[in-house]
């Protein structure tokens, strides 16, 4: 099995950027993978000393097969550094593991990404794979497929990344079309069609409403493990709010997942615990994530 290159990306946070490499070297992978890390440049001089520590860090990184550095000569902004990352990468290999400068990863999250971008290369309706995976409170089985996309470490193939649309409007214009606002909001439980309208009137710059609004347009589907082997650092306190982080908090699994063979259709009964589950947050907590995480797409 040919393994796929990592992408990482990277920005102003030290902290984060040391933790996130740290657990992912540890990888049982890792020394056989390329790793490719994006540095943003800064969007202010007051960020730039933070950004060339970043910078520096980065160029002493070990553990792994090769390390390419792009360091971005201007500010990309997260939105447009991915998008142009991933393209440049998957084009040239084919597929594609990609994780941000916030994220944990188990021990075993590099095997599973190379095995269900292995397994699963040549169906078609499944288009990504996520390492990530909501905490619903009960057991789920190894595997499972939603209509639904997430982006805390994933991956695909050129094959799905050539459904990506980066036009909000013509993808807003389509899912009005259909008359699938609903569906797209996960039955009304979390705010995808605000957001992909808050892109269209350049109030935010999120690459991935637009990449799950490519693929639920696409009646895509993304595999996710039943055990999470990401784990977001993100939200870890620089707020007033920091214990709010919590109904996002998971046990990263300490077994591997095994990849198989499964039925090709979106799982029903996992898509509603989902909804469940943002319905269930507490609303006050619910509009104060919402704001967070549009807050942080200005950035």
């Amino acid at each position: 099995m040919e393994l796929a290159p990592i992408l990482l990306f990277v920005y102003n946070r030290l902290s984060h950027v040391g933790r996130t490499l740290e657990a992912l070297a540890i990888n049982d992978l890792a020394s056989e993978s390329d790793l490719f890390i994006y540095a943003d440049n800064s969007k202010s001089i007051e960020d730039q000393e933070k950004v060339d520590e970043v910078r520096s860090y980065v160029r002493t990184v070990r553990g792994f097969r090769s390390v390419t550095i792009v360091e971005r000569d201007e500010n990309y902004g997260l939105a447009r550094s991915i998008i142009a990352g991933v393209t440049e990468v998957v084009d040239r290999f084919g597929k594609v593991i990609v994780l941000e400068d916030d994220l944990i990863t188990a021990p075993h999250f590099l095997r599973y990404m190379n095995d269900a971008l292995d397994f699963h290369r040549d169906e078609e309706r499944v288009a990504s794979v996520s390492g990530y995976s909501f905490p619903l409170g009960r057991a789920l089985p190894e595997t499972f497929l939603l209509k639904y996309t997430a982006c805390w470490g994933w991956g695909t193939w050129r094959r799905g990344w050539e459904l990506f649309d980066p036009s909000g409007e013509k993808l807003l214009a389509e899912i009005r079309k259909r008359g699938a606002g609903r569906e797209f909001d996960m039955d009304g439980a979390y705010p995808y069609l605000q957001m992909l309208e808050k892109q269209c009137r350049g109030e935010v710059d999120s690459w991935a409403v637009r990449w799950h609004a490519s693929l639920f347009l696409a009646d895509r589907l993304m595999l996710f493990p039943g055990r999470s082997l990401v784990s977001n650092i993100g939200h870890d306190g620089s707020g007033v709010h920091c214990s709010d982080a919590v109904h996002f908090d998971v046990a990263l699994s300490d077994s591997p997942v095994q990849v198989g063979k499964i039925h090709v259709v979106a799982d029903g009964g996992i898509a509603a615990l989902l909804e469940n589950y943002f319905r269930n947050l507490n609303p006050g907590l619910f509009r104060y994530l919402v704001r967070k995480i549009i807050k942080r797409l200005k950035i």
